[in-house]
């Protein structure tokens, strides 16, 4: 089915839009205007807090309003960013952060070390890289103001990645009074240290968020690049404007009333190129690795017989190009980003009839009977509608009595983390992408956790990954990690935590005269000037 084709048929499968707010501007050469970044977000931001919502655009928010310990470069390596340096023991078992000068939150207190051990373990209870460092922590701690000491059973050398992660959940800090809030209940107030503050009077879920310049941030002396180096605002407001038509956004960044769209629709992206007002770039060199999220709690996707077989009858070609254009993406057999060195990419199963044939197989052997087939969908989020639509189709082609849920991308996260049968507001199968930062090994990537109840959404269980991913984080150096890859990399595509639709590269728009975009997973807002 043809990508336009789909679009047409998104009023078919109920979806809901939110009605985009109207926009006024001021004339640009006011100077109220000038000093405003106005953002449209890849979705509607719904939710506030970070550690209690995995969506990317909460952690956009999220890296507004908060600061980390440790920021990544392009290469992604961890760099100091609230940590002035650390140091670790001989034998690997003692590392020590000390904290900066002049960190203070939006509340005008200092960041103490304290405040840092209670979030981190907060988010330790969500994140599962957290998790993994915890049980190889025998004590975390702050015995004065500036320092934060990890004393460990066994030497952790991927600390500080964990720290410095970008996607998924971050490591923020906050104050130690929000901290001790258990994460499983969503923070109601939003105070970081980050560079900018969160003006909770002016937003509106779904529709607008505000922040000011956080005039008391100190930003870091070496340039900025993807999460780390000086996070320099000059601007004096952010706001995040949610437009869910694209072809509106795309408009209104023609006429200079907003200033970036982080993903602009593939299709608009030449007219975006020829307009001598806008620009486009690559959003991250590494690309987007889109999938199949299979539940594995209910039938008949808790049979691996079916989950092998529709992975197989995937044709990745229709799924990339109904969201990349040519030349954007790539096919990618394989459970991490094929744009990442050392990743072992598996030679795919014959397509066409052959794996449509074994996949009807596979689902009768299962003792599928027809019974209605749940998948979510956002309707208002491109780079996974489409990929929805496409999993929709092939799977009426399978004969399975598929039912289309589409609905915002907030309701769609709400049903996502809901584990009840799918008839009773469960899912079923759901499409989304991952950064490839996200999940460039088996600490950082969620989606490759098989640890059951506390695996992400879908709560995917095999002993034998987790053994093998348990391996690769106790590996004593690269050889040992890289063997350790390889048989997570094997038994995961054997277990099928998910099913891979390609890689794929997007493409963000912005006013010509704004500098200084920079080349991430996820949007940085700062290191931006507008030039005239």
């Amino acid at each position: 089915m043809k990508r336009r084709h789909l679009l047409a048929a998104g009023a078919t499968l109920g979806t809901s839009v939110i009605a985009a707010p109207a926009i006024t501007p001021p004339a640009l050469a006011q100077p109220a205007r000038a000093r405003t970044l106005r953002f449209v977000p890849q979705a509607a931001l719904a939710a506030l807090d970070p550690v209690f919502n995995l969506t990317t655009i909460t952690s956009t928010h999220g890296n507004c309003v908060f600061d980390t310990l440790y920021g990544m470069d392009a290469r992604l390596r961890p760099r100091p960013q609230m940590a002035a340096g650390h140091s670790t023991s001989a034998d690997g078992l003692r590392w020590e952060i000390t904290l900066r000068d002049g960190l203070r939150f939006h509340d005008g207190e200092a960041v103490l070390a304290r405040d840092c051990v209670a979030s981190i373990r907060r988010w330790a209870q969500r994140d599962g890289f957290g998790q993994v460092l915890m049980q190889a922590t025998a004590e975390l701690s702050a015995p004065d103001d500036r320092r934060i000491v990890f004393r460990l059973h066994r030497p952790f050398p991927s600390l500080l990645d964990g720290l410095a992660k970008i996607m998924t959940i971050p490591c923020f800090i906050m104050p130690e009074r929000l901290a001790r809030t258990p994460a499983s209940q969503a923070l109601t107030e939003m105070v970081g240290s980050g560079p900018w503050r969160f003006l909770a009077d002016e937003f509106n879920a779904g529709a607008f968020a505000a922040y000011a310049r956080n005039e008391d941030y100190i930003p870091r002396d070496e340039p900025a690049e993807v999460s780390s180096g000086g996070k320099h605002v000059h601007f004096d407001r952010l706001e995040f404007v949610w437009i869910p038509d694209g072809g509106t956004a795309a408009a209104a960044l023609r006429t200079g009333e907003i200033d970036w769209i982080e993903y602009p629709l593939p299709d608009l992206i030449p007219m975006l190129d020829r307009d001598r007002g806008t620009r486009t770039q690559i959003y991250d060199p590494l690309g987007f690795l889109g999938f199949l999220r299979f539940n594995h709690l209910h039938p008949p996707f808790n049979d691996v017989r079916v989950r092998r077989a529709i992975r197989d009858a995937i044709v990745q070609s229709d799924f990339m190009s109904a969201v990349a254009r040519p030349g954007d993406w790539q096919e990618c057999h394989a459970l991490f980003p094929c744009s990442l060195p050392g990743v072992h990419e598996f030679a795919p199963a014959p397509r066409g009839e052959e794996a449509m044939a074994r996949a009807r197989a596979a689902l009768a052997e299962a003792g599928y009977a027809g019974e209605p087939i749940i998948h979510i969908n956002p309707s208002d989020f491109p780079a996974v509608t489409q990929q929805g639509r496409l999993m929709v189709d092939l799977m009426r082609r399978l004969g399975v009595n598929i039912q289309a849920i589409e609905s915002d991308w907030a309701s769609t996260v709400a049903r996502r983390a809901n584990r009840a049968a799918p008839g009773q507001g469960g899912w079923h199968i759901h499409n989304t992408n991952f950064p490839a930062p996200g999940i460039a090994n088996p600490a950082l990537s969620p989606i490759i956790r098989m640890n059951g109840a506390d695996a992400w959404f879908g709560w995917p269980e095999d002993p034998a990954v987790e053994a093998a991913i348990t391996d690769w984080v106790m590996a004593p150096d690269r050889a040992g990690q890289a063997e350790a890859m390889r048989r997570v990399e094997e038994a995961a595509w054997q277990s099928v935590p998910f099913a891979p639709t390609g890689l794929f590269r997007l493409r963000t728009a912005f006013r010509a005269e704004l500098e200084g975009v920079l080349q991430a997973p996820s949007p940085m807002l700062w290191n931006l000037r507008r030039t005239r």
